[in-house]
């Protein structure tokens, strides 16, 4: 006698098979903008991370879509209106978005601070003044250059998560799905703002590594970069996880 399988384990596999295909082609363009001839040397990377934390947020966002909302009637237990925030992981998401506060002020001063590079193309190198040898310009430095495809990406991935969230705390459905759904978008969300923060920060670390004359600047940014990347490491570890395991992954 065959085993029947249920729709509810059937669409469970849809969702979990869209998170892994999202996953697979973000790799596979990551490699392919990775590998690809260019004159520059930072913007396949930047643009390999970015492609890849795009198609992560896709596939699971596909997941989602393929879900219908049930057709019998929910039952409703209080008045008081759900909010994104009461599903969201509580400690991981307080955690990403401090992540993404620090994205986008390490972006802000990289722009602010950025000059042209040898060949005078601006925003995509910064100058340093030694005592001895005079002015270098080391790179690639997050400037606006770099910048640019950076923050277009984690407007559009931060603007379809968030109305996803809202999406599926106001559909009808039951609490256990609602919880893992809205765990595995801020994962997918996260993972995009992780591993953008890993790849600007590894750009900073790159020219002070570089740099023999940065001075008591240069040391306090190493004390900040260094265990931000720890941070971002394990949160990028913890957001892969989420995503590809059919039940959200506990942070209590």
């Amino acid at each position: 006698m065959l085993d029947t399988v249920s729709p509810e384990r059937l669409l469970a596999r849809a969702d979990l098979c869209a998170r892994w295909a999202g996953l697979t082609l973000g790799a596979g363009v990551a490699q392919a903008f990775a590998t690809m001839d260019s004159d520059e040397m930072a913007m396949p990377f930047v643009s390999a991370v970015t492609s890849f934390g795009l198609c992560a947020v896709g596939g699971v966002l596909l997941g989602d879509s393929l879900t219908p909302a049930p057709r019998e009637a929910v039952r409703t237990a209080g008045l008081a209106p759900r909010r994104v925030r009461d599903h969201v992981p509580p400690r991981m998401a307080p955690l990403l978005v401090f992540q993404t506060a620090c994205l986008v002020l390490l972006l802000a001063v990289g722009v602010a601070v950025a000059d042209a590079d040898g060949q005078g193309r601006s925003g995509r190198a910064l100058a340093v003044t030694c005592a001895i040898g005079g002015t270098r310009r080391l790179g690639p430095w997050p400037g606006l250059f770099y910048a640019t495809p950076v923050l277009v990406s984690l407007a559009l991935g931060t603007a379809a998560c968030f109305w996803a969230l809202r999406r599926i705390t106001h559909r009808p459905c039951d609490n256990q799905q609602r919880h893992d759904r809205s765990w595995a978008i801020t994962a997918a969300w996260g993972l995009l703002v992780s591993s953008q923060l890993l790849l600007v920060l590894g750009m900073i670390g790159r020219v002070l590594f570089y740099s023999r004359c940065a001075g008591m600047l240069g040391n306090i940014t190493a004390l900040v970069i260094y265990p931000l990347g720890l941070l971002s490491l394990f949160t990028l570890g913890w957001c892969l996880f989420t995503i590809v395991v059919p039940r959200a992954v506990d942070d209590e």
